[in-house]
């Protein structure tokens, strides 16, 4: 569910994945109206849903229309990922365990003892902040143009910051000075077309520049990043990745991921 929807891969790796493992399942993509999302969820139900996923701009609103949540939920205040039983719904966020396995598992980029620049400070980067702290990153900016909406998420990790030494702070994109060893795009701005949302002295020559956007979206920050010598990166493997834990939560199957994302990154 969410809005826009036709770009969406989930549907194609949601059939592949349960042709892979033998657990059929009927998935499709849902375009919800931007003030609809709490009548959707009830629709489906209605209609047999047992989980869905949300994508922007519905990932907040999810975790509040929860009627249980998992401790990431918790932590993020956003959910990608809504399980249905007994008119109970169940949230959990996989977001970030999708991004850390393709960081470092698809792309080889280990988190442990690195310099992060979070960009954004809405459901994407609040689902993702917790993981990449508990992956060991060393500092943590996160930059959004709303200043109070990047301490907040700031200060709602603080305490899982603290445990695991991990240096948090807050600016808005003009305030950045220094460079990162990975920049993770968690804005809007590649689906809008609008420009790069941060000024390209983040980068450091082999920075890996990391777009959660896919496809042609995130095309000009894969650009930017590539003219600046940095290393860039889609977010197919993210979506594979989260995709793949969502699927464990349904199905209780772990699928190959691997191989799915090898086979789009093919096509």
């Amino acid at each position: 569910m969410g809005h826009p929807i036709a770009h969406s891969r989930s549907p194609r790796i949601h059939a592949r994945f349960a042709e892979l493992t033998g657990a059929p399942l009927r998935y499709e993509a849902r375009l919800v109206p931007l003030d609809g999302f709490p009548q959707a969820l009830r629709d489906f139900a209605a209609q047999g849903g047992r989980g869905c996923n949300v994508t922007v701009p519905f990932k907040l609103e999810a975790a509040q229309c929860a009627t249980t949540r998992s401790e990431r939920v918790q932590f993020a205040g956003a959910a990608n990922t809504l399980v249905f039983e007994g008119g109970a719904i169940h949230a959990d966020n996989t977001d970030g365990l999708g991004l850390v396995a393709d960081i470092e598992r698809n792309a080889g980029f280990a988190l442990a003892g690195r310099d992060v620049l979070l960009v954004g400070a809405g459901g994407a980067a609040a689902g993702v902040l917790g993981p990449l702290i508990a992956a060991g990153a060393r500092h943590v900016t996160v930059a959004n143009r709303t200043l109070a909406k990047a301490e907040a998420l700031t200060a709602s990790h603080a305490a899982l910051a603290a445990l695991h030494k991990t240096e948090l702070l807050a600016l808005v994109p003009q305030a950045l000075e220094r460079d990162f060893d990975l920049i993770i795009n968690a804005t809007t701005s590649s689906l809008a077309g609008d420009a790069v949302p941060v000024p390209a002295h983040v980068l450091r020559p082999g920075s890996l520049a990391y777009d959660m956007m896919y496809g042609p979206a995130a095309a000009g920050f894969l650009a930017w990043a590539r003219a600046h010598g940095a290393t860039p990166r889609d977010g197919l493997g993210m979506l594979v990745e989260q995709a793949a834990e969502a699927f464990l939560i349904w199905r209780g199957v772990r699928p190959p991921s691997a191989q799915v994302l090898a086979e789009l990154r093919s096509a």
